[in-house]
């Protein structure tokens, strides 16, 4: 109850901020090209990243796709095209992640999302982008967006949450109402119909709307320096797991099943691993010298420049991919035939 009344000022911030932008008192830009932003009402942790590859997937081989990222932690300003060999100082984790796996797309960053669509629109037609996708773009109010797709983790509802700080919401929860897509992810596997209602209620979503669950697809390890990995570690029975991502807890569950031991260190999201964590990784290499070395994809960007590694760490170190699945081909099917739905509509629509 206390609580209520110190968020109070919060909650009319964003009531006020929400009403100022559906009266039109605030100036929003649009442009004559789809923008599918993917966002979320919470802190981190839903799987956003996941999520836009998804899309890409989808879309990457019928249409020309941009990202566009702020490219949270970065050191620099203004606007940058990133490229496979950028650093994460430069460029941020995710938007350098995205870059590495789909070279074909283009990927951009900038603080003002409006910014960079103008400047990749200024490209010259045959490299302009048919496409953008707005990572993280659902608070972001002053571009209009043609689709938003809005996720929730399904192990934290948000009607049980609370606004920042005394909670992970960053938006309020009656905000899902104005999502195009629902994407309810990290469910724990087969669903049946009072699952997926309960799931919907305890989160406040009408099961009118379109509502999508998903789960994390875990893939095979890979090396971080593949020229130096020795791959018969990934078969040890014995892991070092790290991680500064949202929530590793579904990665650690994973991996239970699958290894006698596992060490496990959580850092915070988007640590930047500094030299004591370097040594630190050293003398566990020697003092366990059967132990292969894991972390998240996300994590691996922030390590390919890492000085001071070992190479005892080096050919051990391994990152495990993952992939947003959804439940039922017909159900990926569905939200893709959504997707391509009004992608040839010329001027985007207001919220």
């Amino acid at each position: 109850m206390i609580s209520k009344y110190l968020l109070f000022p919060y909650y009319l911030y964003l009531k006020y901020r929400d009403r100022s932008y559906e009266s039109g008192r605030k100036e929003t830009v649009s442009f004559d090209v789809p923008v599918i932003s993917v966002g979320n009402v919470s802190m981190g942790g839903t799987g956003k990243t996941p999520a836009v590859e998804a899309i890409v997937r989808i879309l990457g081989g019928e249409y020309r796709i941009a990202v566009v990222s702020r490219g949270y932690r970065r050191r620099t300003k203004g606007f940058l095209m990133v490229d496979a060999q950028d650093t994460v100082d430069k460029v941020g984790d995710e938007p350098l992640q995205i870059k590495r796996k789909f070279p074909e797309i283009l990927v951009a960053v900038d603080s003002v999302r409006e910014r960079a669509i103008g400047n990749l629109l200024s490209l010259p037609e045959s490299e302009r982008p048919q496409v953008i996708i707005l990572d993280d773009g659902f608070q972001y109010r002053r571009l209009l967006h043609s689709k938003d797709i809005v996720l929730v983790d399904s192990s934290k509802p948000v009607l049980k949450d609370n606004l920042f700080p005394m909670g992970r919401l960053r938006d309020l929860p009656r905000r899902l109402d104005k999502a195009d897509i629902v994407l309810i992810t990290k469910c724990a596997g087969h669903l049946d119909r009072e699952e997926r209602e309960a799931l919907m209620k305890a989160n406040g979503i009408d099961p009118s709307r379109n509502v999508f669950f998903t789960v994390v697809k875990y893939l095979q390890p890979v090396p971080v320096f593949g020229e130096d990995a020795d791959r018969r570690y990934i078969y040890s029975k014995e892991v070092y797991l790290f991680s500064g991502v949202g929530d590793d807890t579904p990665m650690l569950l994973h991996l239970t099943d699958r290894y006698d031991r596992i060490y496990h260190r959580t850092f915070p999201d988007h640590h930047r691993f500094n030299r004591f964590d370097i040594g630190r990784f050293n003398g566990f290499a020697e003092a366990h010298p059967r132990a292969m070395f894991l972390t998240t994809e996300k994590d691996a960007q922030r390590l390919f420049g890492a000085r001071r590694l070992s190479d005892n760490v080096r050919r051990r170190l391994f990152y495990l991919p993952i992939e947003m699945e959804f439940l039922s081909y017909e159900e990926r099917q569905e939200f893709a035939s959504l997707l391509h739905s009004g992608l040839q509509v010329g001027r985007n629509r207001a919220l």
